[in-house]
């Protein structure tokens, strides 16, 4: 689905690899996006893998975009 170049602008961009990238993926396919905190711990865990804060603000926002499935089609674009 993915091709190794977008694993590495990925990698660059978060200094996260393709290893942990794709346990993530898994994680995220089984769990339930439509559930407040499932959501709020996978945007920590991220946070946590990629070394970057996420304020309360910009979590609530990224919480409610899921949730109201107002998120980006082609992720690709967001690199």
């Amino acid at each position: 689905m993915f091709g190794d170049n977008f694993f590495k602008k990925v990698e660059d961009k978060t200094n996260v690899d393709k290893k942990t990238i794709m346990s993530l993926a898994q994680k995220l396919q089984n769990s339930n996006m439509h559930d407040e905190k499932t959501i709020r711990d996978l945007i920590k865990e991220i946070s946590t893998i990629t070394g970057k804060n996420v304020s309360k603000e910009k979590e609530d926002k990224i919480v409610n975009s899921i949730l109201k499935d107002n998120i980006p089609k082609n992720i690709d674009s967001m690199f």
